[in-house]
């Protein structure tokens, strides 16, 4: 298959790395400095290029700032049978753009990055896959997925949205509060450091990645549970109330088998 991804970044050359055993791939981004360190595939920065190379498959791996305007300036250079696919972990927009293309499209996300995951070895990792999406397009990364070892779930646009609001919004959010309240230790902790690791990791993330996550319509009802469970430790510890902590440990315990 003819394979043109969007974006050369950390996700866009995994992709092409994957990809290119097997298929035939061009990457396309507009700052040629970003194409210099990707092998084994044909590296476009015009729209001529597109349109000559005539892609059967769209992976558009830009940013999710950029994910929007990464398919409408390439829109013109496309054949009319091309799938437009994203890989997005914010799929705002993205539903009113497929209806309205005029594309078959199929929409995934690979729940893993570069930040935390280790891209050599996804056998821990899972990816959804939009049951909105057109057969063949979810068959491809079905397939794909399934060589990568990936444990693989298939949700609506609303279900998705959903899941990203419990799982990465709550450990985002988490996070935010623990670094904003941190202070300098000369001797940490393992346990310390490791949470400073998370928070590193988590801050060198794109400032709109984060936002559009937090901004998601489901993360406030499950910001209000850490309020509410803050709260209720926070009772306990005030009270030094051995009986209550231990029923806390307890059910925190429950909820993590």
């Amino acid at each position: 298959m003819k394979i043109l991804i969007l974006g050369a970044g950390k996700m866009g050359s995994f992709f092409s790395d994957v990809l290119s055993r097997d298929h035939q791939v061009a990457i396309y981004d507009v700052d040629p400095e970003r194409l210099r360190f990707t092998f084994n595939v044909l590296r476009f920065t015009t729209l001529d290029e597109i349109k000559e190379f005539a892609p059967e498959l769209v992976i558009n791996a830009a940013t999710v700032k950029y994910t929007l305007s990464a398919f409408e300036s390439v829109m013109p250079a496309l054949p009319s049978t091309a799938i437009l696919s994203d890989i997005a972990s914010v799929k705002t927009g993205l539903p009113e753009f497929y209806a309205s293309c005029g594309h078959p499209f199929v929409s995934t996300h690979p729940m893993f990055g570069p930040t935390f995951a280790s891209l050599s070895n996804l056998a821990n990792e899972n990816a959804i896959i939009i049951t909105e999406s057109d057969h063949l397009g979810k068959t491809f990364f079905r397939d794909l997925y399934n060589s990568l070892h990936l444990h693989i779930e298939e949700y609506s646009f609303e279900e998705h949205d959903l899941t990203i609001a419990y799982s990465l919004s709550i450990p985002f959010a988490s996070t935010l509060v623990f670094a904003g309240v941190m202070e300098h230790q000369d001797a940490p902790g393992t346990t310390f450091k490791r949470h400073m690791a998370i928070a590193r990791g988590l801050m060198s993330e794109d400032d709109y990645l984060l936002s559009e996550i937090l901004f998601n319509p489901n993360t406030p009802a499950q910001l209000a549970k850490i309020q509410d469970k803050l709260a209720q430790l926070q009772q306990i510890v005030a009270n030094r109330d051995s009986k209550a902590m231990a029923q806390f440990l307890h059910d925190t315990r429950e909820r993590l088998k």
